[in-house]
């Protein structure tokens, strides 16, 4: 259930206007670069990610825990451990749990309990590639964010969401936006993924879908250009809000040594400071 009675979207425009900020911080922890310390230490992903979290809480306008890098650790305990404690300590501040599930029938609806029940998140990041079927699942849990991917950051993207389609000739990435604005998104629950290495794409995307939230990876270690993403990401006449830029390693991984946390916190605010100056 949620920590509270709002839904993603109210969770979302509630702190875009709070913290102002749209930074979120991704959490993927790679146990071959978290600080000496924490490797080895049977807690160490948790206490690693925590420390992090407290330390940047006020700076952010959501987190992303990235599954992989704790299921391939053995550290699902961990990840429930941690959105519990960010759901007890920073209750205002919506948490995304990007695990791109993308199955139908009854192996989506366990999916959408492991994001929704088992782990606690307000969203959860969802492949479209064999369609409704694999989205309808999560929008039966009132209040939650089905996040879909559409234009995603990596080169191998244009492989698939740039192929043309009937009848119109648009790319397929522009074919899913129309989809998720105009059929799919009766509950107001879903929001879409766009990488900001393609601000044009984010702009094309913007278009079509109005105010509808867009997760922007690709800024930081990926390389995306702050101030293109949020010229193409805005929604007009409403700054501060309807992005929800992440970065991942460029902020956990800011420093190795004792002074992880405090390298963390300057780096994710010269990050929203920089989304702040675009706006």
């Amino acid at each position: 259930m949620n920590s509270c009675s709002n839904t993603f979207n109210q969770q979302l425009q509630s702190t875009w206007a709070s913290q102002g900020s749209m930074l979120c911080i991704g959490f993927d922890p790679d146990p071959k670069r978290l600080p000496l310390p924490f490797q080895g230490k049977p807690e160490g992903i948790f206490e690693f990610c925590r420390e992090i979290a407290d330390a940047t809480a006020d700076l952010v306008c959501s987190f992303k825990p990235q599954f992989a890098y704790f299921a391939s650790q053995r550290a699902e305990a961990q990840l429930e451990k941690l959105i519990k404690h960010l759901k007890d300590q920073h209750p205002h501040i919506p948490v995304i749990l990007d695990s791109k599930r993308g199955d139908i029938g009854s192996t989506a609806d366990h999916y959408a309990l492991e994001a929704f029940e088992r782990y606690g998140a307000d969203a959860v990041t969802v492949n479209p590639y064999m369609g409704f079927d694999t989205i309808e699942p999560y929008l039966k849990h009132a209040g939650k964010g089905v996040i879909v991917l559409c234009r995603t950051s990596n080169l191998g993207g244009s492989d698939l969401q740039f192929l043309n389609i009937a009848p119109d000739g648009e790319p397929l990435y522009l074919h899913l936006a129309k989809l998720a604005a105009q059929k799919w998104n009766d509950s107001g629950q879903i929001s879409l993924v766009v990488g900001a290495t393609f601000p044009e794409e984010i702009a094309k995307v913007r278009t079509i879908v109005g105010e509808m939230p867009l997760l922007i990876p690709g800024i930081g270690a990926q390389g995306g250009d702050i101030e293109a993403t949020v010229t193409a990401g805005a929604i007009p006449g409403k700054p501060g809000t309807g992005m929800i830029i992440n970065s991942s390693r460029a902020i956990l991984y800011a420093s190795s040594g004792n002074d992880f946390a405090q390298a963390a916190r300057l780096v994710a605010q010269e990050t929203r400071d920089a989304i702040r100056a675009a706006t």
